[in-house]
């Protein structure tokens, strides 16, 4: 097997710490002695070993000589563990392979420069598309200190989210749905306004069979959200903060006293600054966001600049109706040439629906 084959392999260990290592990044480690591989692993929680010490754990002989693939630069600094590079080292592994560098400036090349100083060869750059596509969020989240977000929405090919009476469920099918409670399990976050709750009073958890919740966020502009909701009731199982601009002590103690966090933040365009959110939920380690809102806060999240990629559910299947939503609202753009620009989209087929994922083309209309 080749060098991208080892790493297609390590890629295929580190996606097995999806949902569980955030803030820090999926990684995979393969290790390779006289064409067998003698041992690997996977970063597969935060704060726990990383996947180098976890392969080089594993190992069925002695790794002196060995060759070790991994998904992402090793990392020369002390954090949660120790540097990986000091174990590499001592083990007395003669080359190492990576994938992607590392853009954490406390790493950023000085992994790789320190492994080469002693003597180790570094092959670089082997499947990096793949590796870096795999920690996109990661990448945002260590050189912005902002979350990932990721704007999702489900809809018919005519675009309504609804129908005309505002009825919802379902318009995908079980696949797609199934594939939303990965996305819940694999981001921090997941956001939705308070017109949603009103609406659906929807329980916004993962219902994946050993998943991990999310950190619920509703953007609530005037503290309207129901002491009795779901999302209120439950806070103490899984965690929700209440994005307010409501400055009134007695009504955020009602929701501190059920479990909620509140954040009180500035108004801006007759709503809560998301712009300001992103930034207290980055110094919160919240690294990346599943925005499910509907188009008014869609909307605002796009003015904001603060979505990098969008998800559209589409089912086959048309609603009509002049008053049925649609999945972004607001006032919208004056001409086509004002758009927000998609780019990069892939097309997965969900069972009878498609799913199309585009990253969103940076400061193209950020409103600051």
């Amino acid at each position: 097997m080749d060098d991208a084959g080892y790493m297609y392999q390590a890629l295929k260990l580190a996606e097995k710490g999806c949902g569980w290592v955030a803030p820090n990044p999926m990684v995979g480690a393969v290790i390779v002695k006289d064409g067998q591989v003698i041992g690997q692993g996977w970063h597969e929680k935060y704060g726990q070993p990383h996947a180098e010490r976890n392969a080089l754990a594993s190992c069925t002989r002695p790794p002196d000589g060995a060759t070790m693939y991994v998904t992402l630069e090793p990392c020369c600094h002390y954090g949660k563990q120790p540097p990986c590079v000091d174990a590499v080292l001592q083990a007395g592994i003669r080359r190492v392979v990576v994938g992607s560098g590392d853009p954490n400036p406390l790493v950023a090349g000085k992994g790789i420069q320190i492994l080469r100083e002693h003597g180790v060869e570094v092959t670089e750059n082997v499947l990096r598309a793949e590796c870096d596509r795999l920690n996109e969020v990661f990448f945002h989240y260590i050189t912005t200190k902002r979350p990932f977000v990721v704007m999702k929405y489900a809809m018919t090919m005519d675009g309504k989210i609804a129908t005309y009476t505002g009825a919802s469920k379902w318009v995908t099918g079980e696949a797609a749905r199934a594939h939303v409670q990965q996305q819940r399990h694999r981001y921090t976050a997941i956001m939705a306004g308070v017109g949603t709750v009103l609406a659906d009073d929807p329980l916004l958890t993962c219902r994946l069979p050993g998943g991990k919740n999310p950190v619920r966020i509703i953007c609530d502009t005037g503290l309207r959200t129901p002491l009795q909701a779901q999302v209120v009731t439950t806070a103490r199982e899984a965690p929700t903060i209440l994005a307010t601009c409501c400055t009134d002590p007695e009504k955020q103690l009602a929701y501190e006293k059920a479990g909620c966090r509140v954040i009180c933040l500035p108004e801006k365009g007759g709503h809560t600054d998301l712009d300001a959110l992103m930034g207290k939920l980055g110094e919160m380690q919240i690294d990346s966001v599943l925005l499910e809102g509907g188009g008014t806060l869609h909307w605002a999240a796009l003015q904001s600049g603060i979505v990098q990629k969008v998800q559209a559910y589409i089912a086959p299947k048309l609603f009509g109706g002049q008053t049925a939503k649609t999945p972004v609202e607001g006032e919208g753009v004056a001409a086509p040439a004002d758009g927000f620009l998609l780019k990069n989209s892939v097309v997965t087929r969900l069972g009878e629906d498609f799913l199309i994922e585009s990253e969103v083309q940076a400061d193209v209309h950020r409103d600051c």
